[in-house]
């Protein structure tokens, strides 16, 4: 119970709630002010940047009429992004650059709006004509720095391993080709493929049955750290990806596995091969998820990259490429991320640092992740985040308690993260694993991933299924 008072307050005494709620109040009062201030620098660097491009962009063109788009590839919101296409527009009219319908244009400007860690990039690609087109850009500082170092331990979705297939023989790569349908999906019949061979087995009575081997026939020895994939083709089973050799399996039985030499590109993302973008062969009931805003889906899984026939990495040479980017530096794994009008690729290269190419700019960053990415499709979060390995040396060496023995006996493992402002955020504790991870591939349907690991134990390897589900 609060007695009553009786004595008038000493004016010049503050009651300390009083004081931290004028405070308070000054923090609100000041915050638009501060806000003004900050937005206000950002649009001045902005301002003359676009009116740098502008000048760009007119002493290509001339004064006249163009078809100019402007799309936002950056972290800037849809406000930021009109307030600059205006300022755009208006700077290029008065230099006499008018924007107009195609029809009556003499020239198209596409320009982008991108980043990197450091920087805002506006990029204007020029076209007169028929004629090649030009390339302008412009950029100026991010006012909140790099943002690579950004990590999370927020858990927005649950990593699932499924036990998939155990053998002594190292497993390249595993296709599911008939599972049951949910609510209890499971594959029921499956090929295999190791160094030497395709393995086809169907579960029956609980228990794997071998339907059939087939040799893969090769005349040049495997390199040391073999890497193989299997992908579902169009008009037959399965394509086999190997170093230097291309497999076909046929659809019709009995069975036949046909191998010839080939430098063909490796599929990258779902692993779907060239044609099979909208539909799968009919003997798998797995079919590639609907398709993304923009139509994204499809372009994801359309990118190719070769593979090294003598090495475990890709050459970093692509086809058709990722924007202007026909070439990357060499890389061991690649994933998509899709977005509403173009598609974020990111390669893990063979010097430890990740390559993020949106079309027009290639952003480096150097994460403590292993070689092997993938993305998934998930209903969680953003829609799309990446897998990425992180190897038992890593891990302990950001563990001061950590001692050699345990260093040795650890395992690597996989997290999820998604990519807010091209910035990796991690969204799953990390899934641990008994050995030495040596692939890890996005499944054909695009939601689910395989892991293979070398149990350091057993002596074996053992791929698992990676499943998701989104936290509550």
């Amino acid at each position: 119970m609060q007695n009553a008072v009786y004595n008038s307050p000493i004016r010049k005494m503050v009651n300390p709630a009083s004081r931290a709620a004028h405070g308070f109040r000054v923090v609100l009062l000041l915050f638009p002010i501060v806000l003004s201030f900050i937005l206000d620098a950002r649009a001045a660097d902005s301002t003359a940047a676009e009116q740098q491009l502008a000048g760009k962009i007119a002493a290509v063109t001339g004064p006249g009429a163009v078809v100019l788009s402007v799309e936002n590839r950056s972290s800037l919101g849809k406000k930021e992004t009109d307030a600059v296409s205006g300022r755009l527009r208006v700077a290029l009219e008065s230099l006499g650059v008018r924007s107009v319908n195609p029809n009556q244009a003499a020239a198209t400007v596409a320009i982008s709006l991108s980043e990197n860690p450091t920087a805002y990039v506006w990029v204007a690609e020029i076209r007169l004509g028929a004629g090649e087109s030009s390339i302008a850009m412009v950029s100026f500082p991010r006012a909140e720095g790099p943002s690579f170092a950004h990590e999370s331990m927020s858990t927005a979705l649950t990593l699932r391993k499924i036990p998939l297939w155990a053998q002594e023989d190292r497993i390249l790569d595993i296709a599911v080709l008939d599972e049951d349908p949910p609510p209890n999906p499971g594959p029921k019949h499956i090929a295999v493929l190791d160094p030497e061979k395709v393995s086809l087995y169907r579960l029956q009575g609980g228990k794997w049955q071998q339907e059939q081997a087939l040799s893969v026939s090769h005349s040049r020895p495997w390199p040391r750290d073999l890497r193989g994939r299997l992908v579902p083709a169009k008009d037959h089973l399965l394509d086999v990806y190997l170093p230097g050799v291309l497999c076909h399996l046929s659809a019709a039985l009995p069975l036949v596995l046909t191998c010839r030499e080939s430098d063909d590109p490796w599929p990258l993302g779902r692993g779907l091969s060239p044609g099979t973008e909208t539909s799968v062969n009919s003997s798998f009931s797995a079919t590639p998820g609907p398709a993304t805003p923009g139509g994204t889906a499809s372009v994801a899984s359309s990118l190719s990259a070769f593979f090294a026939p003598t090495r475990n990495f890709f050459t970093g040479a692509l086809a058709p490429g990722v924007g202007k980017f026909r070439t990357v530096p060499k890389f061991y794994s690649a994933a998509p991320l899709p977005r509403d009008k173009y598609v974020l690729w990111l390669f893990a290269s063979v010097d430890g640092q990740l390559h993020l190419l949106d079309g027009i700019t290639d952003q480096v960053a150097r994460l403590d992740w292993g070689s092997d990415i993938a993305s998934i499709r998930t209903s969680c979060g953003s829609g799309w985040q990446v897998l990425a390995t992180s190897s038992a040396n890593a891990a302990s060496a950001s563990i001061a308690s950590a001692n050699s023995a345990s260093a040795n006996n650890a395992g690597d493992s996989v997290r999820a993260y998604e990519f807010a402002d091209r910035a990796p955020v991690a969204v799953s504790a990390p899934v641990d694993f008994a050995g030495e991870i040596t692939a890890l591939w996005t499944e054909t349907k695009g939601d689910t991933a395989l892991v293979v690991v070398r149990n350091q134990e057993a002596g074996n390897y053992e791929a698992f299924r990676l499943a998701t589900a989104c936290s509550q």
